[in-house]
């Protein structure tokens, strides 16, 4: 099965790579990753923008690699509400059957980091800022920051290709 990728974040690439993994057992999973444009803010800003960059890294993954079996994209957002401004990620998984979606949990960034992101940081600059660190994107993210490595980038967003996923494991109830 070759799964590609719409990054070459080895975070992105290893969270597909296990839910892949979990939902096809055994079956050899060949996953590569594109560097393509999301089509939207390098700093998602809303829920619905955040998933139109998945949609749009998917779509561009299908165009670069076509004779892939799903193309995969996975865009990092952010959306404020009455109780500050909480981080999340969309999975959009796409094959010639269909498209499945999924959605990470959410989490609210704390104050210092969610002001930088606000007037214009993308969270992983912020991160760096705050936590004196260096790509932290490319790690375990503001998650394996702000949960001291319980929960990291890759183990966030893996539940998310699951969830994607389901369409193609169950094909009867929403491709048919």
């Amino acid at each position: 099965m070759k799964v590609v990728v719409a990054s070459k974040n080895p975070v992105k690439l290893e969270a597909v790579r296990a839910g892949f993994e979990q939902m096809f057992g055994q079956e050899l999973i060949d996953v590569l990753g594109v560097a393509v444009h999301s089509g939207v803010a390098k700093q998602p800003m809303s829920d619905m923008e955040t998933r139109m960059g998945a949609m749009n890294r998917a779509e561009e993954a299908r165009r670069l690699a076509a004779d892939a079996d799903y193309w995969v994209g996975v865009e990092g957002g952010v959306e404020e509400d009455e109780l500050g401004l909480m981080a999340f990620a969309w999975v959009v998984v796409r094959s010639v059957h269909g498209v499945g979606y999924g959605k990470t949990g959410t989490f609210f960034l704390p104050p210092q980091v969610a002001n930088l992101v606000r007037q214009g940081k993308e969270l992983g600059e912020a991160d760096d800022l705050v936590f004196g660190r260096v790509n932290s994107k490319q790690e375990n993210g503001a998650i394996g920051l702000l949960t001291h490595d319980v929960i990291d980038r890759a183990s966030l967003y893996q539940p998310a290709v699951v969830m994607a996923l389901i369409p193609f494991c169950n094909p009867q109830l929403y491709l048919g």
